[in-house]
C-alpha cells in the first residue's frame, strides 16, 4: 500500500478518486500490482491514504466497470486480465456507448419539464447493479417464500441506521414498516387508523396532493388548514379538528410541499399540544428531509399519535419504490397487520437491495454528490429569477415563485409551456374549492444540462419582465 500511497499524492490535481483510480492504474502498468493480484480491502486503503472508504469505493467502481479491476462477492477485488480493446464500431463497443449515454449522459434540449425532480445519475445506476449482481450470486436469498418479517429486518436496521440524523424519539426496527414508496406508506397509515363511515383528514391549504389522493380512495373528506410563514396554525388547526372530529393531520413541516418552508420547533410543539387535547394522528412525510434538519419529528414530540414516512425516491432513486414507516409503538403491530393484509410484504429481491445499498459507505458518497449536483441548479434558477419574490433552499429540489403583479397562474403555466418549460401551477396544492396563490411551482430537472437548465431559465425570467398584455391580477 505504500507505493499506492506515494502514487495517489503525486496525483493529486483534481478529485480524489480520480487520484486513487491514477495511482491505481500506474501500479499496475509498472508491474507493482500484478494480474490476479488482491487489492487491500476498501476501509484499509482509505486509512492508509486518510480519505473516506466512499473516495476508494468509487474509485474501484471506476476501475472495475473499465475492466481494470475485478470484484468478486465474498472475496475481494483483484487485479482483472489485461482485455483486447474491441474495434470501434464492434457490437461490443456499441453496448459500452450505449449503456454510458443511458446511465450517465444529460440530455441537450429546449423542452424541459419543472414538473417533478429529476435526479442526475452520479453512480446509482452502477450500485444499485452491482447489488442486484450480488443478490445473484448470493445462495442463502430465498426466493421461493412468502417475504415477512425476518426478510425485512435487514433492510429495517439499514434504514434506521440511515435516519440516525433524524429525531424520530425513542425507535427500533420492530416500529418500522416497509412500503412500496411514501404514497403506498401514507396509505397504510390512513387504512390502520381511519375508522367510521366519514372519517376527515386535515391537510396544510397548500399541500402535497398525494394527501389528497389517499383520502380520495379512502372515501375520506379533506379539510384545509390555514397557514402562515411558520406553517399550520395551531388555533386554527384545533377549531377544524373539533369542529370536523378530525382523525388525521397529513403534514410536511421540515420541508413544506410546495412552499419548502420548514416550521419552527416552538411552532411544532404547539401543533403537537393540539393534537394531543383533540387525540389527532399526526402523519409527518418527509420525502424531502433536509440533511441538517435540527427539529425532532412529530413521533418524538407526540410519541403516542406520532407516525414518520420518508423514502430514497427524492435522494438517491425513485425506481426501486421503497419507502420506510416509523408508528408510535402502540399501532406497530396493527400498522405491521395492515401491510400483510395489504401486500404480505415487499420482494425479497427488493430487501436485499435496499439492505445491501443503505449499508454501503459509497451510497452515501453518492447522495452527497447528488445533492451537491442538485445545488447547481437551484442557484443557476435563483441567479436568473432571484429578482422575484421566490422561496428556495440549497437541499430542496423545488423552488416556490409568488408570480408579479401581470400575471396569473394559469396563463404563466400556458405561457411557459408555449416556450418549452413546465412548471406546476399552485392550484395544483390546494383542494377544489381551496383558494390558490398566483404562484407556481418549479422543480430541479438534473436530467437534462445545466446549459439546456440555465437556458429554461432564462426564458421564464423573460415571460417574468414581460406580462402579456391586459393580464391584471
Amino acid at each position: 500500500m505504500g507505493t499506492i500511497k506515494s502514487l495517489y499524492e503525486s496525483n493529486l490535481q483534481g478529485p480524489k478518486y480520480q487520484a486513487v483510480a491514477k495511482a491505481i492504474r500506474q501500479a499496475i502498468d509498472t508491474g507493482v500490482l500484478a494480474v490476479s493480484e488482491k487489492l487491500p480491502p476498501v476501509r484499509d486503503l482509505a486509512w492508509q491514504l486518510q480519505i473516506t472508504p466512499g473516495t476508494v469505493a468509487r474509485a474501484y467502481t471506476v476501475l472495475t466497470d473499465e475492466g481494470v479491476l475485478s470484484a468478486e462477492v465474498g472475496r475481494g477485488t483483484f487485479v482483472a486480465e489485461p482485455q483486447t480493446e474491441p474495434e470501434v464500431g464492434s457490437p461490443r463497443d456499441a453496448d459500452r456507448d450505449r449503456r454510458w449515454q443511458k446511465h450517465v449522459a444529460k440530455v441537450d434540449t429546449d423542452i424541459v419539464s419543472l414538473f417533478s425532480p429529476t435526479l442526475p445519475d452520479l453512480g446509482q445506476v452502477n450500485l444499485i447493479n452491482q447489488s442486484l449482481a450480488k443478490m445473484a450470486n448470493d445462495p442463502n436469498v430465498d426466493l421461493l417464500s412468502y417475504p415477512g418479517s425476518a426478510s425485512e429486518y435487514g433492510a429495517q436496521r439499514a434504514a434506521l441506521r440511515w435516519l440516525t440524523d433524524t429525531d424520530l424519539g425513542p425507535v427500533s426496527d420492530k416500529d418500522m414498516v416497509l412500503s412500496n414508496g411514501s404514497q403506498n406508506g401514507l396509505m397504510l397509515i390512513l387504512q390502520t387508523v381511519l375508522k367510521g363511515p366519514h372519517p376527515v383528514i386535515l391537510v396544510e391549504e397548500l399541500s402535497y396532493p398525494g394527501f389528497r389522493r389517499a383520502a380520495r380512495l379512502l372515501r375520506a373528506e379533506v379539510v384545509p388548514v390555514p397557514m402562515d410563514d411558520q406553517g399550520i396554525v395551531p388555533e386554527e388547526l384545533e377549531r377544524l379538528a373539533r369542529k370536523h372530529d378530525a382523525q388525521v393531520l397529513c403534514t410536511c413541516p421540515d420541508v413544506h410541499n410546495p412552499t419548502g418552508l420548514t416550521t419552527p420547533l416552538e411552532r411544532r410543539r404547539n401543533i403537537a399540544k393540539v393534537a394531543k387535547r383533540v387525540n389527532l394522528h399526526m402523519i409527518e412525510d418527509e420525502s424531502y428531509r433536509l440533511p441538517d434538519a435540527n427539529c425532532p419529528t412529530y413521533r418524538a414530540l407526540l410519541p403516542e399519535l406520532g407516525w414518520f414516512i420518508t423514502s430514497i425516491s427524492k435522494s438517491f432513486t425513485p425506481s426501486l419504490r421503497v419507502g420506510f414507516v416509523v408508528a408510535p409503538k402502540k399501532y406497530r403491530q396493527a400498522l405491521r397487520q395492515t401491510a400483510v393484509h395489504g401486500h404480505f410484504g415487499l420482494a425479497q429481491p427488493l430487501t436485499y437491495v435496499i439492505e445491501d445499498l443503505l449499508g454501503r459507505p459509497e451510497t452515501h458518497d453518492v447522495m452527497d454528490r447528488i445533492r451537491r449536483e442538485m445545488r447547481q441548479y437551484i442557484h443557476a434558477a435563483v441567479n436568473a429569477l432571484g429578482g422575484y419574490d421566490i422561496a428556495w433552499h440549497d437541499d430542496v429540489p423545488y423552488l416556490w415563485l409568488q408570480l408579479p403583479d401581470g400575471w396569473r397562474a394559469s396563463a404563466f403555466v400556458q405561457a411557459a409551456e408555449a416556450k418549452g418549460v413546465q412548471v406546476r401551477t399552485a392550484e395544483d396544492f390546494v383542494p377544489r374549492t381551496g383558494f390558490a396563490p398566483h404562484a407556481v411551482r418549479m422543480a430541479v430537472n438534473a436530467g437534462v444540462t445545466l446549459r439546456s437548465y440555465e437556458e429554461a431559465m432564462g426564458r421564464l425570467r423573460a415571460l417574468l419582465d414581460n406580462p402579456q398584455a391586459g393580464i391584471t391580477v
